[in-house]
């Protein structure tokens, strides 16, 4: 049986004489008329928007903010100040001096070794409340004991005897002249110490000043130089004060220390912006901040395992101001010292 029935097509002439072709189909099949369809446009799969990476944004921020930035290192140098200042009110002094700066007695026994440094400590700060008293344990592989350290005027002898017998009480043994030794450091002699000293960092950081006002023979320049040491000592000063350090002549020896580790990164920092041509300032300073980063990190690097390893309170105390000194460099460089001197190239070239 056949459902559907195709006459075959039938040529046509129209009216201008074009052959046409004519289908004919069988008027039983209900053949629905066709409809078209409509296609959609191909569309292509959207790429993701790649995101900037962590430090591509940090130095965004860090180019951008730079002004902004500036506010950070400026609040913590008028902390600083603040904090110092409160010290010479408590105290009269601004830093906390140790018995090498304003005098006391250094007592050493070579007894005592496994004793309970700490709790003979705490007796005698007990016995004498007004007094500065330190004590630590010594072991070397020939000598081991105690070394007590207080700012007790040595020159009074009554003072001196008293301290002697609370000290032969607290620790549990005789002390004779075979087993302990007394340096005696006169308050005088101390202060004489002390300003040496100073003078000896004043002197350091004018010399300083000079050298970099030659090297660049420019004034702004040489003045943001010589503001971010400066800043860069306060805020060390605040921190060891606060921290409770004791400084004698060995920290303010850290401090000339700190004087030229501060100096070389500005001097770095300053000398590749002005003096180097190349690129933008912003390629300039981010090619001297991985450079000085770098030292610095090295340089933390060896402090802090001298730290560890180290027994001798004189070396762990120059590690401690100096470490301090240069976190504190890193804030005042790459912020301040890179803000202002950016921000006089910009009025420069105006």
């Amino acid at each position: 049986r056949v459902d559907k029935l195709v006459e075959p097509e039938i040529d046509l002439m129209d009216a201008q004489g074009k052959p046409q072709k004519l289908e004919v189909f069988d008027k039983s099949v209900n053949r629905p008329p066709e409809t078209p369809v409509a296609v959609a446009p191909k569309v292509e799969a959207q790429k993701p928007i790649p995101k900037d990476s962590f430090s591509k944004r940090l130095f965004n921020f860090y180019d951008k903010q730079y002004k902004k930035l500036m506010i950070i290192p400026l609040a913590i140098l008028l902390i600083s100040i603040i904090l110092i200042g409160l010290q010479v009110a408590a105290t009269g002094t601004f830093i906390n001096k140790d018995v090498t700066l304003k005098g006391g007695v250094t007592l050493t026994t070579t007894q005592g070794s496994g004793v309970d440094a700490v709790a003979i400590q705490n007796s005698l700060r007990s016995q004498f409340p007004t007094k500065d008293i330190s004590v630590r344990e010594i072991s070397a592989a020939q000598n081991s004991g105690l070394i007590i350290v207080s700012d007790i005027d040595g020159t009074n002898k009554q003072e001196l005897n008293s301290f002697i017998s609370a000290t032969e009480k607290t620790v549990g043994f005789k002390l004779t002249d075979q087993n302990y030794n007394v340096e005696v450091m006169g308050p005088s002699l101390g202060e004489s110490f002390f300003k040496e000293t100073l003078i000896a960092l004043l002197v350091a950081f004018i010399l300083m000043s000079i050298v970099v006002m030659i090297y660049f023979r420019m004034l702004i320049p040489s003045l943001i130089v010589i503001l971010c040491v400066l800043s860069d000592l306060i805020v060390t000063l605040a921190v060891v004060n606060l921290v409770g350090i004791r400084v004698g002549t060995a920290g303010i020896a850290a401090f000339l220390m700190l004087v030229g580790y501060s100096v070389d990164t500005d001097v770095l920092l300053t000398t590749r912006v002005l003096k180097r041509k190349e690129g933008v300032v912003m390629d300039r300073v981010m090619s001297s901040v991985k450079t000085g980063l770098m030292m610095t990190a090295t340089t933390i690097s060896a402090l802090i395992i001298g730290l560890i390893f180290s027994p001798s309170d004189v070396i762990r105390q120059i590690m401690w101001i100096v470490l301090i000194g240069l976190f504190a460099d890193m804030l005042f460089t790459w912020i301040q010292n890179v803000g202002i001197l950016r921000y006089y190239l910009e009025r420069k070239s105006q």
